[in-house]
């Protein structure tokens, strides 16, 4: 999870909401990494957990990833648990529950319908307080930044 924080971090960074994912295999070893770049790519589904799903599986040439662990920072969205559940990921941990678009366990339980064809092990709240702090650390900036730019006209002067 904490490479998943650092993958957050540089999505932030970049203006992206930060959310970093990482896939691992059986034996621990890293195969596939993404963070937010929804702003970036202008891609409504560049979201972390799809970039690394499509990693691990030009890493392993396989879209199966059964035996894989994906580690996320912000539960997943309805489009991610999907992509989850397709990919036949064997655990999903993720570290903050997201109360507007939760698709695991907080709004929704897409694993646990009767629509997904497979059953996934969740683990949720890892490393949650460094991950909420870093979200909500972000949303206060951006918020911040919104009221500065409404408060001065377009040539900086202020309205």
């Amino acid at each position: 999870m904490s490479e998943a924080l650092k993958l957050a971090k540089i999505a932030g960074d970049a203006g992206e909401v930060p959310v970093g994912c990482v896939i691992v295999n059986p034996q621990g070893d890293l195969i596939g990494q993404g963070e937010n770049r929804k702003q970036r790519d202008q891609d409504p589904t560049a979201h972390a957990e799809i970039i690394a799903i499509r990693s691990a599986a030009r890493t392993l040439q396989n879209w199966h990833l059964d035996q894989c662990t994906l580690y996320v920072t912000l539960e997943p969205c309805p489009m991610c648990a999907g992509a989850i559940i397709h990919a036949r990921l064997q655990t999903l941990v993720y570290a903050v529950d997201d109360p507007k678009t939760g698709a695991i366990r907080t709004v929704i339980n897409i694993p646990g319908s009767p629509a997904s064809n497979h059953r996934l092990q969740v683990i949720g709240g890892m490393l949650e307080s460094a991950s909420r702090e870093q979200l909500q650390s972000w949303f206060i900036y951006q918020r911040s930044q919104k009221t500065q730019k409404s408060a001065y006209g377009s040539n900086g002067n202020k309205s």
